[in-house]
């Protein structure tokens, strides 16, 4: 009995450490999951894999691709096959040219093939401007995935910026801490007034309201990023800070927005869709003109049937069928002489749409080299920017640094050593919220050339 319990005790025991273990290595798996940090390239790729204007466009490309693969299929014969079977019942004409009542039935069973030869370049024209589509539907999507990935990129350093802003406000919480230690142990020995305590303590109280404000912009921004990436929550969702090198502030000498925009034209997708949109509009012209042309058919069938006269006698149905047996071998020639003007106008309504992608593929140009002419000068601005807020912040760190020493020594009033602080957490703010404009400015800029985000 003895031996039982102890057996009973140390499996008890054993099942509550295999429970403790698991337990760990739960918590363990869901701290790791919640300390992932997500990359521009990381939020970029689950965006691309998730977004529904992404899967519309991909949709569009396979309809196009079945487009294609119809045209393709008009080169095919067709195959057809019939069955008839007919009662007549009542008075008929007789072979004696009398009438008298007579019922009938008859079977009969067809198949025929129908080839077209020649269609005036209809078909040829129709399967290149269908694989025309095809390429340009599959260019739209690129162009799709390129402008996700410019908005998760301006998403991610947005929540980048203000988690950089939470950093600062946090120390700004830090420093005011401390020097409520201070303020308290001087008046604790009497060595200064309440009312510098009390003023260090509003001071606490504000940089902490500011702490929490600036944490839901954090929240804020993570949400307009995970919303963006369709990403379920943003709960144990946080962003990777980027590499010291990302805030570099030299940058060589840019390219001439004349130099980007003849790289970007031969190698941006909008660009490509509308030039071969514009050649499949040329295409379609010819398939117009087409009309005019005459159309040679071959066909092929064979058929036969099964009759019989009620009163007279007939042959068996297999014989029938046998002895009725009729094939056939065809050539068709169609000319077209008029048809109401509609090739003349399907010509004019092709050639229209043939206009209106020329200016469309103009428009598309200008834009691209407005946008290019844009991300120029705002990199420029932005460079010159992130150069001033740095030597701001740096001038602010001096004078606090001096204003923290004359307010240690009583030599400067709380007030002061308050406007002081201020304004180095402005500098601060300017000097991150200018790197950060830098960096994605920098980016578009290297997306027109080419380069990857």
């Amino acid at each position: 009995m003895q031996i039982e319990t102890m057996n009973n005790i140390h499996n008890k025991h054993s099942l509550l450490a295999k429970i403790l273990i698991t337990l760990c290595v739960t918590n363990c798996c869901i701290y790791v999951k919640a300390q992932k940090k997500w990359t521009l390239r990381e939020c970029i790729d689950y965006a691309i894999e998730n977004s529904i204007s992404i899967k519309q466009q991909e949709l569009n490309v396979e309809n196009q691709r079945n487009s294609l693969s119809s045209a393709k299929n008009l080169r095919l014969p067709s195959l057809n096959a019939s069955a008839n079977q007919n009662f007549n019942f009542g008075r008929g004409l007789t072979i004696d040219n009398t009438y008298a009542n007579r019922n009938t039935q008859s079977t009969s069973f067809n198949i025929g093939t129908d080839i077209p030869i020649y269609t005036g370049g209809q078909i040829s024209n129709t399967i290149k401007a269908r694989k025309l589509d095809l390429l340009a539907a599959t260019a739209e999507l690129q162009y799709t995935k390129d402008n996700i990935s410019i908005q998760v990129a301006s998403a991610y350093l947005e929540a980048l910026f203000q988690k950089d802003l939470l950093k600062v406000q946090s120390e700004q919480v830090q420093l005011s801490k401390m020097q409520e230690k201070r303020i308290q142990a001087l008046f604790d020995n009497g060595k200064c007034a309440e009312t510098d305590l009390a003023e260090i303590k509003a001071s606490v109280a504000n940089d902490q309201l500011a702490y929490v404000q600036q944490e839901n912009n954090y929240h804020l921004a993570l949400l307009t990023l995970t919303q963006l990436l369709e990403y379920p929550t943003p709960d144990s969702f946080d962003v990777e800070m980027p590499l010291t090198e990302n805030m570099q502030t030299d940058i060589p000498l840019l390219p001439a927005p004349q130099q980007v925009y003849a790289e970007a034209s031969m190698t941006k997708p909008q660009i490509e869709a509308q030039t071969l949109r514009l050649k499949s509009a040329e295409k379609n012209i010819r398939v117009a003109r087409s009309g005019y042309y005459p159309n040679i058919n071959f066909g092929a069938g064979i058929s036969t049937n099964y009759y019989k006269t009620s009163g007279f006698p007939a042959a068996t149905f297999s014989d029938q069928m046998r002895d009725n047996l009729n094939k056939s071998l065809s050539f068709s020639l169609s000319i077209p002489i008029f048809n109401r003007f509609s090739t003349r106008n399907s010509i004019r309504s092709a050639k229209i749409q043939y206009n209106v992608q020329q200016m469309q593929l103009e428009e598309t140009r200008k834009t691209l080299y407005k946008e290019i002419q844009q991300a120029y000068y705002n990199t420029i601005a932005a460079q010159k920017q992130c150069k001033s807020s740095l030597m701001a912040e740096e001038a602010s760190k001096s004078a606090f640094n001096l204003m923290t020493k004359k307010y240690a020594n009583g030599k400067a009033t709380s007030t002061e050593y308050q406007e002081s602080k201020t304004a180095l957490f402005k500098a601060t703010s300017n000097r991150i919220q200018a790197q950060y404009t830098l960096i994605f400015r920098k980016k578009i800029l290297d997306f027109y050339r080419g380069i990857q985000l």
